[in-house]
């Protein structure tokens, strides 16, 4: 088997990785928004990841020279990351960790349309009703009055597009480019591309950084830098039509460190749409372990 031949098992593992440390990211930009501008913010989850991964590319000798023809696409897959970043981060200065996670999860669902649409892959019924099904529970989790939270409401909607064409274009990239080596270019070019914006939030702003803020920032460059290199790997492994549902296991995941952590709890009908979202995560992660350990059948003697 080669090294980018598809293994679902593996990919949705690694998804699965991706799904817990994502929220946790989060989580700590939701901690640090009250203190931290949004621009060193953004700012430093791309510093750290370029300050941890560079060293790994050098050491491999890989270099940072890009395969012909995927320079365009690495400079729109780190733009697509800043905006959702920018944005998630934006809408979790007003929205409730859990309530952030619930509306835009409507980013699997985009993502496997565009998975059939655009890039051509095989989307089976079972995988199509697993989306489904998520997709009906992430519509219980978000509360009926969330509207009523105004503008800042819709932009986890714009992360959800945002990150479903990221992860196309990672898609695209990550067989032909290793995951480190790709994250760490991401890491300088979106250095390179917010050093304008660090600039006016210097301006704008008083930087009074503690040394727990500092802590806060390396550990939320760690995290969010192990999050996508998970999920970049997934994506290597496996089709994004068959992790989508998988995805939807991010918001019991961030439901419960929003507990942890802000004495956030869903109510009864958020709870019933996170159990149903966890079954069809659950149910697809069995099917393709089943699959995965089939042996090719051997054609007949003729």
């Amino acid at each position: 088997m080669s090294l980018t031949a598809d293994r679902p098992f593996l990919g949705i593992m690694l998804m699965l990785a991706f799904c817990v440390l994502a929220p946790l990211g989060d989580s700590l930009a939701k901690l640090l928004g009250g203190t931290v501008s949004l621009g060193v913010l953004v700012f430093a989850r791309f510093a750290v990841q370029a300050i941890i991964l560079l060293p790994l590319v050098w050491h491999s000798k890989s270099g940072l020279a890009l395969p012909k023809g995927t320079i365009g696409w690495t400079l729109l897959r780190t733009l697509l990351h800043i905006a959702g970043i920018g944005l998630m981060f934006s809408a979790l200065r007003y929205l409730p960790l859990a309530d952030a996670l619930a509306i835009a999860f409507v980013m699997p669902f985009i993502m496997l349309l565009l998975g059939y649409f655009v890039m051509g892959e095989d989307v089976g019924a079972h995988r199509m009703a697993a989306c489904a099904v998520g997709f009906i529970g992430t519509l219980l989790v978000i509360q009926p009055n969330f509207v009523a939270v105004g503008f800042p409401a819709l932009l986890p909607l714009g992360v959800a597009i945002i990150f479903a064409l990221f992860m196309m274009v990672t898609r695209r990239l990550a067989q032909r480019i290793d995951p480190i080596k790709l994250q760490a270019i991401s890491g300088v070019q979106a250095c390179i591309m917010l050093l304008p914006v660090l600039a006016l939030s210097a301006l704008n702003h008083k930087l009074a950084m503690t040394p727990g803020t500092w802590s806060m920032l390396l550990l939320l460059g760690i995290v969010g830098t192990s999050a996508h290199l998970f999920m970049t790997w997934s994506l290597r492994f496996a089709p994004a039509s068959t992790l989508a549902p998988m995805q939807y296991l991010e918001i019991p995941f961030g439901t419960m460190i929003g507990w942890v952590i802000f004495a956030d709890l869903p109510n009864g009908l958020a709870g019933l749409g996170i159990c149903i979202t966890v079954a069809a995560g659950l149910y697809i992660i069995a099917r393709e372990r089943r699959l995965s350990l089939q042996t090719p059948k051997t054609p007949p003697a003729v």
